[in-house]
């Protein structure tokens, strides 16, 4: 066999950045300041800048970065929050460990990302907020979200764990909504060494209110007086330094992820595979390179057999998922659909072209062996 493709490797990455971040280990080392200090609030500062707004505040990881927020907001038992279905169960999770009542939401079969109508359908007497999740590194309209969420009174969050660097209308993914929630996960398009997260914000009382609460309800500038019952959430000195260093290289990396992106579309444009679309006024930068297929088993398979890895995401919608049964509202069609359908390619900055091209042709070539076809 020959060797495999990889779905994503991240050694090329570290390389680029790595003597940045031995400068950086190497003072935090000489003064072992491993919690908080000046490395985190760096990292918070150019983050909020790269975003487009003011406060910036670091966290442990992603769906502690959205649990804090809905805390922050109030936001606990009686409530309910929508949260699309297709997506990574952290943000149902979020909810739920919030004391609040996740409410599933349908998205859109070109996007799989939730729409105006979706939101609209989906609100009720009780709900207040609304988790617009970029998933894939994209964005669903967000002026018609916004537009909804506040005619209707509710928050928006926006779930940007997959989109560092992805705009809307040339506004930076988590700046348009209250609150934008981060995941720094390895493989994210921005990642740490391990896990982390960030809530970007324009307001400064959320702000200060995530900040305590991430530190057990400190009081700014107290050690032992606790103004909130709150956790301990902290984003470590040492990833905040890889942040830094790799935060200079994301807007080159997102480029060459949405060149793999064309190339994907112009190989599969006759073919019966489609990958999923992107909603008109927003500029991706593709965490994922999702398509929908015929007889995913299959092709996931073939694919295997011909040293092309793959993977799904994701193949359960999470009102389907036994711990969300409860709060299951009735059927969402698209989700379970979409569920059994897509495959995500191999994409990573430095995939090379030999090797893109080995897997357009895998891909032609196990479809070719089928005649099902996606409606």
């Amino acid at each position: 066999m020959s060797v495999v493709v990889p779905f994503t490797e991240l050694g090329a990455m570290t390389q680029e950045v790595r003597p940045a971040i031995d400068r950086g280990w190497a003072r935090l080392l000489e003064r072992s300041a491993f919690i908080g200090g000046e490395a985190v609030e760096e990292f918070e500062h150019a983050w909020a800048e790269y975003c487009g707004v003011a406060h910036a505040v670091g966290v442990a990881n992603g769906t502690d970065a959205l649990q804090l927020t809905l805390m922050a907001l109030g936001i606990g038992p009686g409530d309910e929050v929508i949260v699309p279905s297709n997506t990574f169960v952290a943000s149902a999770e979020a909810v739920v460990l919030s004391g609040a009542t996740p409410h599933f939401a349908d998205v859109s079969p070109q996007t799989l990302l939730l729409t105006s109508a979706d939101l609209q359908a989906a609100i009720t007497s009780r709900t207040r907020a609304v988790i617009v999740v970029h998933l894939y590194g994209q964005m669903p309209d967000m002026d018609a979200l916004c537009r909804t969420a506040d005619r209707a009174g509710v928050l928006l969050i926006e779930d940007a764990a997959q989109a560092h660097g992805a705009t809307w209308r040339d506004r930076r993914a988590g700046s348009i909504g209250r609150a934008g929630c981060f995941s720094f996960y390895p493989g994210k398009n921005l990642g740490a060494f391990g896990d982390a997260g960030a809530v970007v914000t324009a307001d400064a009382d959320l702000a200060k209110r995530i900040r305590s609460l991430r530190d057990h309800g400190r009081v700014a500038g107290s050690h032992y007086r606790h103004d909130l019952i709150g956790t301990n959430s902290r984003l470590d000195a040492l990833q905040a330094v890889v942040l830094t260093a790799k935060l200079g290289r994301l807007d080159a990396w997102n480029e060459a992820r949405r060149s793999i992106i064309a190339r994907y579309r112009a190989a599969f444009a006759s073919a019966p595979i489609r990958m999923v679309e992107d909603t008109p006024g927003g500029h991706g930068v593709y965490h994922l390179a999702v398509a929908r297929v015929p007889d995913r088993a299959r092709i996931h398979q073939q694919l295997t057999a011909m040293g092309i890895q793959s993977a799904i995401h994701y193949p359960i919608p999470c009102h389907q998922q036994a711990p969300f049964l409860r709060f299951a509202a009735g059927p969402l069609p698209v989700s379970e659909a979409a569920a059994g359908e897509v495959l995500s390619l191999p994409i990573f900055p430095h995939l090379r072209d030999d090797q893109l091209a080995r897997v357009c042709d895998a891909v032609l070539e196990a479809l070719s062996a089928t005649e099902v076809h996606i409606a």
